[in-house]
């Protein structure tokens, strides 16, 4: 049996911790942030044995992504999501399901965020994004050592501009903020609202660090960080420009990974990134390997490509314009843009 319901049933979350393919995401409390933040129609999708446990679940959020096409997507916002199922036939009636709800609410588009491959799946595959991973060591000793001199000598020279580092939790997103609203604008990406990260940590209690620098008491730098079993992501970081002449962003990820092994954290994930672009290098160069991301579109695979290359020479223009806008404006309208962008 599939059902479908706006809000998650009480057993959705222990399915979801005992399912060996799922993230942070599919919590429940994670499913709905989009309906926290920016009021998206959410819908979880279930499917049950003939004993009436869970034997599948399918997060879906409604977005309509600029220029109009409506989506059903696990999960916006975020790398993680997709369809958890104990076998092909819940796997199926799952994806029945999503279908008969996207055409009910005239969606255009389904797509899944996997972190592997699944066959089963019969949508296309696209492979453009890739995880950074890095297994982490035992000791701070042992990971100076792998990380070899060049790095060491980049964390050190942050160290000769006396930075304070504070960790801590949703205290410290005022101070993450601005940070964050400056690079985005400088990347030409419009940005979240603060609501979206006072609600992540609302959301994810425990599981959610920031981690702030500071120079003589100004924070130039900072990152968000989710825990997930025994591996931490960091999802979201920035550093002002001027300060990374300073190494000061080497510094940052130094105490992430510190954070990450207190934590006794197995892995940490570096976050998504297309592969040989600049972040790409960056995160390479600390001893992460490229995990593929295999995110599943429905419909057909040549308009799905033809649409990507025409929406290109858009998005190039959009992403120029939006880095020559003034900063006051542009974190005035990026939270009123960001609902309605592919993240």
């Amino acid at each position: 049996m599939v059902d479908c319901a706006v809000l998650a049933p009480d057993d959705w979350d222990e399915y979801v911790l005992g399912h060996a393919d799922a993230t942070v995401y599919h919590l429940a409390a994670a499913v709905g942030i989009g309906r926290a933040v920016f009021g998206l129609r959410c819908h979880f999708l279930t499917a049950r044995d003939a004993g009436g446990r869970l034997c599948g679940v399918l997060p879906l959020v409604e977005q309509r992504i600029v220029p109009g096409l409506r989506c059903l997507i696990s999960l916006p916002f975020f790398t993680g999501g997709g369809v958890l199922a104990t076998d092909d036939r819940a796997l199926h009636g799952l994806l029945q399901a999503a279908e008969q709800l996207a055409a009910e609410r005239r969606a255009g588009r389904i797509v899944l965020r996997h972190g592997g491959p699944v066959p089963a799946i019969p949508y296309t595959e696209n492979l453009d994004k890739v995880a950074m991973v890095l297994p982490l060591p035992d000791s701070s000793a042992e990971l100076q050592q792998r990380l070899g001199s060049k790095l060491r000598s980049q964390i050190r020279r942050a160290e000769r501009e006396n930075p304070e580092v504070r960790v801590g939790g949703a205290e410290l997103i005022d101070d993450f903020y601005p940070v964050f609203c400056s690079v985005m604008r400088d990347l030409g990406t419009p940005v979240y609202p603060r609501h979206f990260f006072s609600t992540v940590c609302a959301v994810m209690q425990a599981r959610t660090s920031l981690v702030v620098v500071y120079l003589d008491g100004t924070p130039v730098a900072g990152a968000v960080l989710l825990r997930w079993r025994d591996s931490m992501e960091v999802p979201w970081a920035a550093t002002l420009g001027r300060v990374k002449g300073l190494a000061i962003n080497m510094r940052l990820y130094w105490e992430l990974l510190q954070c990450a092994m207190a934590q006794g954290c197995k892995t940490f994930d570096f976050g998504r990134s297309s592969v040989d672009a600049g972040t790409y290098r960056f995160k390479s160069q600390w001893g992460a390997k490229p995990v593929q991301l295999h995110w599943y579109c429905s419909g057909d695979k040549a308009a799905a490509v033809s649409q990507r290359h025409e929406g290109q020479s858009t998005l190039d223009l959009a992403v120029r314009l939006w880095r020559r806008m003034p900063l006051p404006v542009a974190n005035w309208l990026g939270p009123r843009i960001s609902p309605y962008l592919p993240w």
